[in-house]
Formats: C-alpha cells, sequence, structure tokens
C-alpha cells in the first residue's frame, strides 16, 4: 500500500469546523445573538467553508488518482489517548473508498448549503441552523476519514448528535422536538451494539486500527483464533448499522424526522448520515466475509426492510413521507447487495441514492415553498406549468430511483438484483424480494409524480396566487443533482452493456478494487440461463410498466380505494405503517414509563429521599446533641482544651513506652 502524508485531510475535515465556530459563536458576538444575524450572512459563511472543503477533495481525489489502487493520504495529528495497551492516534486516512465519500459529503452538503440560504431566509435563527449543518459535515468527514474505529465512532455519534439538533432545530412545537429525541433514542440503541462489537473486537486482535485489522484478518492464523466470537462481533457491529442506517426494527425514527427542515432531510437523511452503516460494513468487508450467517442476516433484514418500507410508501400522502420511507426502502437494498458479498455494488447504489434522493428532497422542498407550506399531495395537483423547473428536475430524479434506462439508478438497482442471485450462495427468493421492491418503488414514485404535478389542481385559491417557481439559489443545486442523478450510473456500466459500448469499464469497479475486492458474477441457472441482460431488461420493464402505472392511476385518483374498493383494508393498514409506532408504543414505551412512575413514586420516594433525608435527620440529631457542649463560656472552653491535651499527651507516653 503506497501511503502519503498530506495535510489534505486535516484541511478537508477543519474548514467546515472553523465555519461552525464562525457562525456559533463569532457571529452572535457581532451580531448581538442567533436571531439578530443575517441570514445571507451566516448562509454564505457556511457554504463557503464547506465549499473550501470540498475543494480541498477535489485537490485529494485527484492525487489519490496518482498513488494507484492501494494508495491514501495519511496525517497523524496526534496521540489521542493511550491506556491499557489501546494505542488510538487522531490519525485521519483518504483512500479510494473513503474519498468517494468525502466527494459526495461535500460536494453535496455545499449545494444543499446553497440552497439552504434561500429556503431558510425567512426563518429565525438561521446562523444556530447553519452552524449545526457544517458542524454536521465535520462529523460526518471525521467517520468516513478516521483511522479507527474509536474515531469513525466519535464521528459516528457525532452525526447523532447534529442529527438531533437539526431534526429539532423548530424545537417550540412538541411534535418536532419530539421527532429529534425519538431519532437520539432509538439511535443509542444500535450504538450500544456498536459499542459491544468494538469491545469484542479489541479483545480478540488487540487493535482498532482499520489497516492493522484488515492485515491481521490476512492471517491464516489469526482467523482461526477469532472463529468462534466472529459472527457475535458482526452481529454487534450490524445492530449498529441498523440504527444509524434506519433497518428493521430500528428504522421508525427516520420518517419522524421529516419533521426538521427539508434540506436537513436532503443531506442528513438521504445522502449521508444514513449510510454510515453502508461504509461501516463496507470498510470492514473482510471481517464480515469470515461470518456466512452474519451476512446472511444482512441480506435478510435488507430485504426485508426494503419491501416492508417500499409498500408503507405506496399509500401515504405526505409528500416527505413517501421519500422518508422510499429512504429506508432503498437502504434495504444497500443492505442487501451488502450481505450476499456485493460491497463494491452497495457503495455503487450509495453514491447514486446520494444524488437522486438529494434531488428529490430538494425538490420536494421546492414545492412545499412554493405551495405555502403544504406537504399534503391531495392538496397538490397540476403544479407542472407553475413549477416548470422544479417538475423537470423531480421527474429526472424519479425516473433514476425507479430504475428506468438509462438513469442511475437503473445500473446500481439492477446491479443489485443480479448480485443477489449471481453471487456463490446468493438466495434466488431474495432477488424475487428485490424485483418486487423495485416495483413498488416506481408505482409509488409515479403516484407521488402524478398527486403532485399532474391531473386536476386540488390546492386552495390562496395557494395559487402564491404559486411560483423557486429562486436560482435553490433551482441551480436541483439541475446539478439532476445531471448526476442522470448521468451518475455510467461510472458502473455492466459488463454486458459496457462491451457493447465499445469495452466501457466499470469505473468504479477500478476504483474500489484496491479497499473492495472486485466479485465477478458468473451466469447461473434457475431452471433456465439467468444471464445479466434478462435481469436488466426484465427489470427494465416492470419498472417503466410500475412507473407509468403510477402515474397514469393518480391523475384523477388519489387513493387506491378510490379504484378498487376492497383494498381499503390493506390501505389502511399501509396508511398507519403496520401500527409499528403503536406496537412499540404498547410493548416499550408505556411500561417505561409505567416503570419510571412507579419509580419516582416508590424508590425515589422512600428509598433515594428516605435515605438522603435519614441521614440528613441522623446528622442533624448530633448537632442536637453536641449543642449543649456550646456553652459560650471561656473557662468551660479552655478546661476542654485541657483535657484534649492531656490525652493526647497520655496517648504519646503511652505509644513512646
Amino acid at each position: 500500500m503506497e501511503t502519503m502524508n498530506s495535510v489534505l485531510p486535516a484541511l478537508i475535515l477543519l474548514s467546515p469546523l472553523v465555519g461552525f465556530f464562525i457562525n456559533a459563536v463569532i457571529l452572535p458576538l457581532s451580531f448581538k445573538g442567533f436571531a439578530k444575524t443575517p441570514a445571507n450572512t451566516a448562509g454564505g459563511v457556511a457554504a463557503s467553508f464547506i465549499g473550501f472543503s470540498f475543494v480541498f477533495a477535489l485537490i485529494a481525489f485527484a492525487k489519490l488518482s496518482a498513488l494507484g489502487p492501494q494508495g491514501s493520504l495519511v496525517i497523524n495529528c496526534f496521540e489521542w489517548f493511550n491506556f491499557g495497551g489501546l494505542n488510538i492516534p487522531f490519525e485521519l486516512r483518504i483512500d479510494r473508498l473513503s474519498g468517494l465519500l468525502v466527494m459526495i459529503i461535500t460536494g453535496i452538503g455545499t449545494l444543499i448549503h446553497l440552497y439552504s440560504i434561500s429556503y431558510m431566509h425567512e426563518e429565525e435563527c438561521v446562523g444556530r441552523y447553519f452552524s449545526y449543518l457544517n458542524l454536521f459535515c465535520f462529523n460526518m468527514l471525521l467517520l468516513v476519514m478516521g483511522n479507527n474505529l474509536p474515531l469513525l465512532f466519535f464521528g459516528w455519534e457525532g452525526v447523532g448528535l447534529c442529527s438531533y439538533l437539526l431534526i429539532g432545530f423548530w424545537y417550540t412545537e412538541t411534535e418536532k422536538a419530539n421527532a429529534g429525541k425519538k431519532a437520539f433514542i432509538v439511535n443509542r440503541v444500535g450504538d450500544l451494539g456498536f459499542l459491544i462489537g468494538m469491545f469484542l473486537l479489541f479483545r480478540e486482535l488487540g487493535t482498532l486500527t482499520l489497516p492493522e485489522i484488515n492485515t491481521l484478518l490476512a492471517n491464516p492464523e489469526v482467523v482461526t483464533r477469532i472463529m468462534p466470537s466472529v459472527t457475535l462481533i458482526c452481529l454487534s457491529l450490524f445492530v449498529g448499522a441498523t440504527g444509524k442506517s434506519a433497518q428493521m426494527p430500528l428504522y421508525v425514527w427516520l420518517p419522524d424526522a421529516m419533521s426538521g427542515p427539508t434540506p436537513v432531510s436532503a443531506l442528513i437523511h438521504a445522502a449521508t448520515m444514513v449510510t454510515a452503516g453502508v461504509y461501516m460494513i463496507a470498510r470492514l468487508n473482510p471481517l464480515f466475509e469470515l461470518s456466512p450467517i452474519a451476512l446472511s442476516v444482512i441480506a435478510h433484514v435488507g430485504a426485508f426492510t426494503a419491501l416492508f418500507a417500499g409498500s408503507i410508501a405506496i399509500a401515504q400522502t405526505d409528500i416527505k413521507k413517501v421519500l422518508a420511507y422510499s429512504t429506508v426502502s432503498q437502504l434495504g437494498f444497500m443492505f442487501l447487495a451488502c450481505g450476499v458479498g456485493a460491497y463494491q455494488t452497495a457503495v455503487f447504489h450509495l453514491m447514486t441514492h446520494a444524488f437522486f434522493k438529494a434531488l428529490l428532497f430538494l425538490g420536494s422542498g421546492s414545492v412545499i415553498h412554493a405551495c405555502s407550506g403544504e406537504q399534503d399531495m391531495t392538496k397538490m395537483g397540476a403544479l407542472k406549468k407553475h413549477l416548470p423547473h422544479t417538475h423537470l428536475t423531480m421527474l429526472i430524479g424519479s425516473l433514476a430511483i425507479s430504475g428506468i434506462p438509462f438513469f442511475s439508478g437503473f445500473f446500481s438497482k439492477d446491479e443489485i438484483l443480479y448480485s443477489s442471485i449471481a453471487l456463490p450462495g446468493g438466495v434466488s427468493y431474495l432477488f424475487i424480494v428485490g424485483v418486487l421492491t423495485a416495483i413498488l418503488t416506481a408505482f409509488y414514485t409515479g403516484r407521488m409524480m402524478s398527486l403532485t404535478f399532474y391531473g386536476q389542481k386540488r390546492y386552495s385559491h390562496e395557494v395559487e396566487h402564491h404559486l411560483h417557481e423557486s429562486p436560482f439559489l435553490m433551482t441551480f443545486p436541483l439541475y446539478v443533482l439532476a445531471c448526476l442523478a442522470a448521468l451518475g450510473g455510467f461510472l458502473g456500466v455492466p459488463h454486458l452493456m459496457g462491451d457493447f459500448l465499445g469495452h466501457m469499464p466499470h469505473y468504479l469497479s477500478h476504483w474500489l478494487e484496491g479497499v473492495i475486492p472486485t466479485k465477478q458474477l458468473p451466469i447461473v441457472g434457475v431452471k433456465i440461463a439467468l444471464h445479466e441482460g434478462l435481469v436488466m431488461v426484465g427489470s427494465s420493464v416492470v419498472a417503466i410498466i410500475a412507473f407509468s402505472a403510477g402515474i397514469a392511476l393518480f391523475k384523477k385518483h388519489m387513493f387506491v380505494t378510490d379504484i378498487i374498493s376492497s383494498f381499503k383494508p390493506i390501505e389502511k393498514i399501509l396508511s398507519n405503517k403496520y401500527y409499528v409506532d403503536e406496537l412499540y408504543d404498547l410493548i416499550i414505551i408505556k411500561p417505561i414509563k409505567k416503570i419510571s412512575e412507579v419509580s419516582a413514586m416508590i424508590i425515589d420516594k422512600f428509598v433515594v429521599d428516605g435515605a438522603v433525608n435519614g441521614i440528613g435527620s441522623q446528622v442533624k440529631k448530633i448537632g442536637n446533641g453536641l449543642r449543649v457542649l456550646q456553652t459560650g463560656d471561656l473557662q468551660s472552653y479552655a478546661m476542654m482544651m485541657l483535657m484534649g491535651l492531656i490525652i493526647v499527651l497520655l496517648f504519646i507516653f503511652k505509644v513512646l513506652v
């Protein structure tokens, strides 16, 4: 591995931190509070510093290209701590995997900061919002560039904190504040699993530095020694991933997180934070490869989550909730890819998903902005003529997520479907689940576009009076992301199509090969030869049909029950999200609250308060007893001092004798 000492990782990391410090400390002091800080000033500072980080990321990307497949840029900033044989340096490393993530974080982050300047212009305390946004980018960059698991975990926890702060940005509204708390608490459950996995890994290997872990796992003797506990380690780490990346059963926080500002949803809950679990598994792929059981669990949880969340998205009427459950579903696709060992494919879909889902979230924000804050799609319709730029860009994003040829999602989703059946150990029903999820994705995306932009208008005259296309600072990021969503898939052209296009290589596969080994996808048989081309054509046909059906059916009808009355019970279950939140409330939240109430009434009142009050009363009694000695008579005090002196002298004399 060719390693170059470079200051670039530190510059990339520190740029958003400087922006955070200026917005959180300097500007409030200058303008006498967050509320008085001009939105353009705060936004300009935040966007500039994340923009600087993007420029440094481009330079780092160029240097990595020159270093070769296994090259990396490293800087050891200082010794973080050294205790009990565990030496943890604050060391940053950019290799080809983390370099790709850094480009996504800083590039999309810059676009979202620019978008936010206009979107949040009328809000109060915008400086606080932009300081949180910069702090989030700092922690996300630390997560992907940290060269050891504790440093990765530090960024992992940091993005969790920033997520809580940004989701609950409008904390004066109870619903939004509760959504922030829910995200924070659910993520802590997953993070406990991550910690246990780290502790077990350190016990077995004696190190938590990522390159050292990979080196040790290349030693057959070490592998033999850790095999009894490797499944437990992998599953513990995966628990952490289910929390951060919103997989079953810890997905419930992400839909509620839509209470935050829409640009927050685009950055945190589409392009960056929620993909942290996928990144962690891809980064530790040599460890997960040792446990077929853990990989099977990951694949099945991912497949089930994808189908489960996709079915819920069909019945949602809030445009952001549709995209939220879509995000959960697409993350399930990524874990399905990881579970069948297609780590490069998971990263590929992570990248394309960042493009089209950030675009769709920002597009939904443009729609909400134009409709005076309205998010209910049943109160929209026929917005195409009023919002031509938003419609065009969201259409591109919708075609990409639906897997329509030849948009970005087509390439990455097709690769996941093929991987789920073509890799050794592939299970055919996982492929079927993937296909069903792809059909649902295209259908609910077509429904969303139809209810929002086509058909008859359903908005009020007041909303119609204020309808307008978004300003340039909002539409410019939409067009940039639309270009990426349309063309980004050509970085991973399938071998079959690549040969047809004149031996066009799978660029992403070659880029990642030094970090994540490439697995060849053979032609396999399921009664008949299942060629890659058959999967590609078949998935394309069903995607086009489902997307077209979603648009056509909902131009006049708002619900499935308006078309087929027998769907009403199913529609009710889906619209209520299978009553999972109600179930969690019944079996977890209410019992914990009841235990807390009992604890407050009995343990707190009689045990804790009783112990404190009891000690206090005894001290008071002792004090009252000693008060008789406080006579105020100087002669009595002198006599007591003399008696004390005599006792001390007698004790000394006895000791000496």
